[in-house]
């Protein structure tokens, strides 16, 4: 079975609003719904595992899941303290015995391309993890507390890590497993894999598939949606 993961569990403080940043609307429906029409229009997508705060589980079925129509079931499930818990709570929701393929993807990242999530998915069948990324085109500077240049990075080899993000769900189950042993949080999930001492293949994601996270993101998200079609 191929499972997705949403992650959407987050207080989004950054964006200063009273409402959470996965369910602003844009272009008429939460951003959080756009996310999920796209990986319930993916074929490969057998099961969706949504996280969020327990305390929005009613609000969400309310004003996210029932106004769309989904092919998949999708299971609430209750957020964790940090992102990495957030997962990890929703890989235990996925039934083991079944499991093949897990995608964990962020909730208010809406503007996934079906081809890049089926990419990404076939990749961690062949390589066992398979994460979206793309290269760094700007001169990036190490800069010290005080706010000062240390060095300047080579970009060159340096990749901007996106999601969704791929995994064989035995290989992400054993690398929380080994966070939470060490008490070691990642910024994501690959981290973790990383950890583990996995090896974890990248391919190019895009511009376009931005996490909104501030005010400015929501509106970078606006014009965005006049050249990227939703469903």
């Amino acid at each position: 079975m191929i499972s997705a993961i949403i992650v959407a569990a987050g207080k989004g403080m950054r964006m200063k609003n009273s409402l959470r940043k996965q369910y602003l609307l844009l272009a008429g429906r939460p951003v959080l719904a756009h996310t999920l029409l796209v990986f319930d229009a993916c074929s490969l997508i057998e099961n969706i595992i949504l996280v969020v705060p327990k305390e929005d589980f009613d609000y969400c079925t309310e004003n996210v899941l029932s106004p769309i129509r989904l092919r998949n079931n999708v299971t609430l499930v209750p957020g964790g303290a940090k992102r990495q818990d957030s997962v990890y709570n929703g890989l235990l929701a996925i039934d083991s015995k079944s499991a093949n393929i897990v995608v964990i993807h962020d909730g208010v990242r809406p503007f996934i391309s079906p081809e890049q999530l089926t990419a990404c998915i076939i990749g961690a069948k062949e390589y066992g993890a398979c994460i979206l990324g793309i290269p760094a085109d700007s001169t990036l500077k190490q800069v010290n507390n005080s706010g000062y240049i240390d060095k300047t990075i080579e970009r060159d080899a340096i990749w901007l890590a996106q999601t969704p993000q791929s995994f064989q769900y035995s290989l992400l189950i054993k690398a929380h497993d080994k966070a939470r042993q060490e008490d070691f949080s990642g910024t994501d999930d690959a981290m973790l894999v990383e950890l583990l001492g996995g090896n974890v293949k990248v391919i190019r994601g895009s511009k376009h598939n931005i996490k909104i996270t501030t005010r400015e993101d929501l509106e970078l998200a606006k014009a965005i949606l006049e050249t990227v079609p939703v469903l």
